[in-house]
């Protein structure tokens, strides 16, 4: 890729700090196996490098166009697909999302007790479609201890021999954590934004991303599954050990990402390179539009981007459960994406930016003030491990003179 830092308002230099960063804190010491990292400005890629190796165990260095699991980074894309069907009038925000998942009428909120001394109550709202684009439905994802939680894990959600109607129709049948749009907890709500683009559309969800996302932005490697021509760009999956080495867990060659999978994970399911991300994050930038392919308004994208926590609160007076791919401080959420909302409480620079991650490690983020798309590509997780949002937000936006 073409780089232009000079005429995208970086001083000279600056960005080459970035390398020095990831080289001495991170690949030097077996942190990671490798990354990528791209800054571009203006539609100008200003910064593009590949670090390390793609697979430890085979000696393969990193390439350009590596293929990743993109985990969470997935939600997004989701998102923009549910909000085209928004735009073609099939839903409002305020909708309740029984409308299409009728069980989902007789959804109960959890009181108190577990197993047979349960106590639940309806709740004084239905689940509307702004709850399940903003993790503000009261749906959970199965970590905790909490009861709601256990029963989860004994139901197997997103099991991989599911279909996504089978999915919403065991969750429907499981209490809510709490009242639908009183609190915040990252969930499997996209997963039922999958679900619902399937069931509004009329096509299985991966046609769906095929026909209206992924073909007109041209992200030609970005599949729920890396077919068997690819699967030498398909990079393995680490985590740290105990003894802080790093181990792998998913083998390219013995990955379940090499046949198409049954369940079609809106909410972390899909795989791809950074070039494609970046065409994604260009179509966002641009107001919805890249290279003569219109993917959503610009009036959307930008109701997308804003908070749509109740009463312009932030993460710390909503944010429920241990996991996130945010910190919360100064952060609120819209519909798909997190917002920086103040830099002075988040302790990071870009304010009115919009991100999000995924759970081996991969980030973005697209900042409209700047003009800016930053995207960092690596395989480790959890994604709580290293704090690469915040130290690359630190290198990128101190570099940046205009």
């Amino acid at each position: 890729m073409d780089t232009a830092p000079k005429q995208t308002g970086f001083a000279p230099g600056r960005l080459q700090r970035i390398s020095d960063h990831i080289n001495r804190n991170y690949i030097e010491p077996g942190k990671i196996p490798g990354c990528q990292v791209l800054v571009a400005r203006h539609g100008l890629v200003s910064y593009f490098e590949s670090f390390g190796q793609m697979d430890l165990e085979r000696s393969k260095p990193l390439q350009d166009d590596t293929i990743f699991r993109i985990y969470s980074m997935t939600k997004p894309i989701t998102s923009v697909a549910l909000m085209q069907l928004y735009e073609k009038g099939y839903f409002q925000l305020n909708d309740p999302v029984h409308r299409v998942i009728p069980s989902w009428r007789g959804l109960q909120v959890h009181v108190s007790g577990e197993g047979e001394d349960m106590q639940v109550r309806s709740p004084d709202r239905p689940v509307t479609f702004r709850h399940v684009l903003n993790h503000s439905a009261g749906l959970g994802y199965g970590g905790t201890r909490h009861p709601v939680d256990r029963m989860y894990r004994h139901a197997r959600l997103r099991d991989p021999d599911s279909s996504l109607s089978e999915f919403v129709e065991a969750l429907g049948r499981i209490p809510l954590h709490y009242e639908p749009g009183t609190r915040w907890m990252y969930s499997y709500a996209t997963d039922v934004c999958g679900y619902l683009v399937e069931a509004l559309s009329g096509q299985p969800f991966d046609e769906y991303l095929r026909e209206h996302i992924l073909d007109p932005l041209g992200m030609k490697d970005t599949d729920f599954h890396v077919s068997a021509d690819k699967l030498d760009r398909f990079a393995a999956n680490y985590q740290r050990n105990a003894s802080k080495e790093l181990t792998l867990i998913d083998d390219p060659g013995q990955s379940s990402y090499a046949a198409p999978p049954k369940f079609l994970s809106g909410g972390g399911g899909l795989t791809g390179t950074t070039a494609d991300y970046l065409r994604f994050c260009e179509m966002l930038r641009r107001g919805g539009e890249l290279d003569g392919e219109r993917i959503l308004g610009p009036r959307t994208i930008r109701l997308m981007a804003r908070n749509h926590l109740p009463e312009g609160r932030d993460l710390t007076q909503m944010a429920i459960g241990a996991f996130s791919e945010t910190a919360n401080e100064g952060v609120g959420f819209g519909l798909g994406f997190a917002v920086t909302l103040d830099e002075v409480a988040a302790g990071t620079l870009g304010s009115g930016d919009y991100y999000w991650g995924g759970a081996a490690s991969t980030i973005f983020w697209v900042d409209p003030k700047e003009d800016l798309v930053v995207i960092f590509m690596t395989q480790l997780m959890p994604s709580a491990t290293f704090n690469f949002r915040g130290q690359l937000k630190s290198l990128v936006y101190s570099a940046l003179i205009d």
